[in-house]
């Protein structure tokens, strides 16, 4: 073998070799990605679980209660492809509840679940936003660096009207 076909071997072998670290660097950071959005969709969770808490909490206090307490169990037991509609429906029953009526410690419990809420929605729909940039790009399509890992889905639900 020649000296320039051995340079021409080492040139191709080190271009080899930053391809696939460059590669292992894009599918270690989807992988953070998909597990940054897990745990933004369990913290999202526990968030839209509490404010169902807080609205049986409220339903208890008013005289319409049935409705809202229905809402707020359908909300939380509902399927994940069937959650949004659920947490819509208690959103608008939510936005029709008179606050002043309401002890003053249900109103800030209240006030602070759905704040919680729009928080947790925010920082869900962002890492979905950041995974799914990633997995659009394509080296990661080409190389099926995503695995069989299943696309994240945004929560789109309507925010209530935070008082400040």
């Amino acid at each position: 073998m020649s000296g320039l076909e051995q340079t021409i071997l080492i040139v191709v072998g080190v271009a080899a070799l930053l391809v696939l670290a460059l590669l292992v660097t894009t599918a270690n950071r989807l992988d953070r990605l998909h597990i940054r959005t897990d745990a933004a969709w369990a913290a999202l969770d526990a968030a839209l679980a509490r404010r169902a808490v807080v609205a049986r909490a409220v339903s208890a206090t008013l005289s319409q209660a049935d409705e809202l307490r229905t809402a707020a169990d359908t909300a939380e037991s509902a399927p994940r492809h069937e959650r949004e509609a659920a947490e819509n429906r208690l959103t608008r029953l939510l936005a029709e509840i008179d606050r002043t009526a309401l002890p003053e410690g249900m109103a800030a419990e209240l006030a602070d679940a759905e704040q919680r809420v729009v928080i947790a929605r925010r920082v869900y729909n962002d890492a979905v936003r950041d995974t799914l940039a990633l997995r659009r790009r394509r080296k990661v399509r080409y190389f099926r660096l995503a695995g069989s890992a299943p696309a994240p889905e945004y929560f789109e639900i309507a925010e209530p009207e935070i008082a400040t």
